[in-house]
């Protein structure tokens, strides 16, 4: 009896210290090793995913996106694969622009009133890669994207963000 529960705590044990990752990918920056002591919300490593999931965030100029709606398909050209055609789909705009959400955001009240045009972040999930180009997909590859409008979705069911309920199934990066 002593035995059982003392192997039932070393599992508990042993659950509290395994670390899984949420989501299948390479390890792109590790900043842990074996045996380090790590605490709750400590960055480890950077999961880069490969294979499934694949998408593409593009800047577009707040001037292209007025009709640009999620499920619209679209044409990428990858500049590390001259000539090989992949394409994708619009899968949400971002709620705000870039600048919005960098670390130091622009100052805009300098004295001068020259208007910047703002670039807002796509995001374009890849559509059936071509297999033998999946494996050589990275973070930071030079991408042309052009969405079709022609394929956005009727009126009524436009939308640019993923819907709060689809958003919770989600697994999160």
């Amino acid at each position: 009896m002593l035995t059982r529960r003392r192997s039932k705590t070393a599992r508990l044990n042993l659950g509290y210290a395994t670390i899984v990752s949420p989501a299948d990918g390479a390890v792109g920056d590790r900043s842990v090793r074996l045996g380090a002591f790590v605490q709750p919300g400590q960055g480890l490593m950077t999961i880069v995913p490969m294979r499934h999931a694949i998408y593409v965030v593009a800047n577009f100029k707040e001037t292209q996106i007025e009709q640009m709606f999620r499920g619209e398909k679209v044409d990428l050209s990858i500049d590390t694969f001259p000539g090989v055609r992949f394409t994708g789909t619009v899968d949400s705009l971002a709620p705000g622009s870039g600048a919005e959400f960098a670390l130091l955001p622009p100052e805009n009240a300098t004295g001068n009133f020259t208007k910047i045009v703002q670039r807002v972040p796509v995001k374009i999930l890849i559509d059936n890669p071509p297999p033998e180009r999946i494996d050589q997909l990275r973070p930071g590859l030079s991408v042309e994207a052009s969405v079709d409008s022609r394929t956005a979705p009727p009126k009524g069911e436009r939308q640019t963000l993923v819907p709060l309920a689809t958003a919770k199934a989600l697994p999160q990066p």
